[in-house]
């Protein structure tokens, strides 16, 4: 017998699956686990052993309480791939280097839909009922409310970060970064200090955060080098903007370090 959804409508009615959708449970949920894997692992549309993610979204919920980890973890990584083809891959054209946005959306979509999938393996969780009814709109609608996100976090850091006139550094932002270093090898090796820089580090834009992390493990800005990685390629930045966000980054760092005593 199928599960019915629990989610509810505003006036009071329970959430139902296409009609199309019910009838492909009936009939999947008579395979053995290693049939419904294969069929599930289909990834061409038009096959018509295609399995809906509608009904790979039921099925990966189902094993919350067949107590079969096995079968949970070889349908959820089948489901994990749909998830990752279906979001903007964050690889530029060139191929070498990323896009710090789609990045993001990538990140923010693809985490919050396991962590629903998280909750609901140990409590029913009514907001994935959404994507047993539809999966593709309700996985575009997180795509673009990350993607409205992500372009208010980098267009408000970007904003404070030049000068309207010049586009270069403002005064405010220079006099905060200073000669401020985080990662000053007298205080790095200070648990305490290395404890407040993460939590301080946390709270930054993600843009900057990215470039603070990647500084941390020793990433050049740019090099002469042609073949040295380095975060203007990787983010695909000129050298001039990566040190910008640097420097906000390193004055906001620098604020919350000191609770705002400069």
């Amino acid at each position: 017998m199928i599960t019915p959804l629990r989610k509810k409508t505003l006036d009071g009615k329970l959430y139902t699956r296409d009609e199309k959708i019910e009838a492909s449970l009936t009939e999947l949920e008579g395979l053995t686990r290693d049939e419904l894997v294969v069929r599930c692992d289909i990834r061409k549309r038009d096959d018509p052993d295609y399995v809906p993610s509608e009904c790979l979204v039921y099925f990966v919920r189902a094993s919350r309480s067949d107590n079969n980890n096995t079968g949970f973890e070889r349908l959820y990584k089948i489901l994990a791939e749909r998830v990752l083809r279906s979001l903007p891959r964050a690889e530029n054209a060139d191929g070498k280097t990323a896009s710090m946005t789609k990045t993001t959306i990538r990140d923010t979509v693809f985490g919050k839909f396991i962590e629903l999938l998280s909750q609901d393996r140990t409590e029913y969780s009514e907001k994935l009922d959404f994507f047993e009814v539809r999966f593709d709109k309700t996985l575009r609608n997180l795509k673009l409310d990350a993607q409205k996100k992500a372009w208010r976090d980098e267009n408000r850091s970007v904003s404070i970060e030049y000068d309207e006139e010049t586009g270069e550094l403002t005064d405010e932002v220079e006099r905060a970064a200073g000669n401020f270093d985080p990662f000053c090898q007298s205080e790095i090796d200070d648990p305490d200090y290395r404890s407040r820089l993460d939590a301080a580090i946390d709270t930054l834009p993600p843009e900057q955060m990215r470039i603070i992390e990647m500084l941390r493990m020793g990433i050049p800005i740019d090099s002469k080098d042609a073949d040295a990685v380095t975060i203007a390629k990787v983010l695909g930045k000129s050298e001039k903007t990566i040190r910008t966000h640097r420097d906000k980054a390193f004055a906001a760092l620098r604020a919350a370090m000191s609770g705002g005593d400069q």
